[in-house]
């Protein structure tokens, strides 16, 4: 059955589609990559917030990795923005990162990867391991990793890769991650003409990513086809209702569980893809970034939220 979204989406995350659509129609999956890019950044800086008082940021280098630092103290959170491998970057989820900074008083870097299809896989993910390496050599342990969408695809693979590597990793937080679920079920299906994110955008932007020839299971490119949950950290994987990804989060956090590892998820009722930009103007997505928040600075004390595992 196909879902009545003007049931399950109230007037106030109305209002951000709209206005999301006015600034980055629902075709534009249908241009010119560069053309996809310029229109999307300037999407964000639509819906860009500013800095909050006291918060700064240089742009630097990691690994030789392009990345924005937000300096801070005690731990640092690595963030990788969203954008489907094709877009966003530095600029994109300046005004996110600074929030966290200002919330959680950590460092906060922005890793700045290489994106599709000048880059396909595995440069992204290269990226994030080799950014993650030096940020944990230079800046405060503990580390949390934290992304959104094609971020927080890069943030699980980079959590499955380094495990038994010293890197203080104490974290992830996965943000409407898209992990490589089976896309002819659940989810994918249900909301597959979700607004902000379809199953067909998701398709797109996976025959991007792989440059035409999808590589075999890797949990490098699909973390969830990982034969082995073991020793992965604490994770929070948060999906939104209305989106074809939903069902990622849950199945992941599941896998973890399932290995005796510590996993929570939750999927926010009534939102939709890219929700973060609506922190500011639907209480939902306020609600859900203070959850992230508090997430990251409980798995930076060590701290473990949710009672048992789940």
């Amino acid at each position: 059955m196909k879902p009545d979204y003007d049931t399950l989406i109230d007037p106030a995350t109305w209002a951000f589609i709209r206005a999301t659509d006015a600034a980055y129609p629902p075709d534009t999956a249908t241009l010119s990559i560069a053309d996809q890019r310029a229109i999307y950044d300037r999407m964000c800086r639509a819906f860009h917030r500013g800095y909050p008082p006291g918060v700064t940021a240089n742009d630097r280098p990691f690994g030789g990795v392009p990345c924005r630092h937000y300096p801070g103290s005690d731990a640092t959170v690595i963030y990788f923005h969203g954008g489907g491998f094709v877009v966003g970057g530095l600029h994109s989820h300046d005004d996110i990162c600074a929030e966290i900074r200002a919330t959680c008083g950590f460092h906060v870097v922005s890793v700045d990867y290489r994106l599709c299809p000048e880059h396909p896989h595995p440069a992204a993910f290269h990226d994030a391991l080799a950014a993650t390496r030096a940020i944990s050599a230079t800046l405060s342990h503990p580390i949390l990793l934290v992304g959104d969408s094609a971020g927080g695809n890069l943030a699980a693979a980079t959590a499955h890769a380094t495990r038994g590597e010293a890197l203080g990793v104490a974290g992830q937080i996965l943000i409407y991650p898209g992990l490589g679920g089976n896309k002819d079920t659940g989810s994918y299906l249900t909301h597959a003409t979700a607004p902000m994110l379809t199953r067909d955008d998701v398709l797109f932007y996976a025959s991007i990513r792989h440059a035409g020839t999808e590589p075999a299971p890797d949990p490098s490119f699909v973390p969830l086809c990982d034969h082995d949950f073991n020793g992965l950290p604490p994770t929070l994987a948060i999906a939104a209702e209305c989106d074809p990804l939903a069902d990622d989060a849950s199945t992941y956090a599941a896998r973890i569980i399932a290995a005796g590892g510590k996993a929570h998820a939750v999927t926010e009722p009534g939102l939709v893809h890219g929700y973060l930009r609506a922190r500011h103007s639907v209480p939902r997505a306020k609600a859900s970034f203070a959850r992230i928040t508090a997430a990251i600075t409980a798995f930076a004390a060590g701290e473990w939220p949710y009672g048992d595992r789940s």
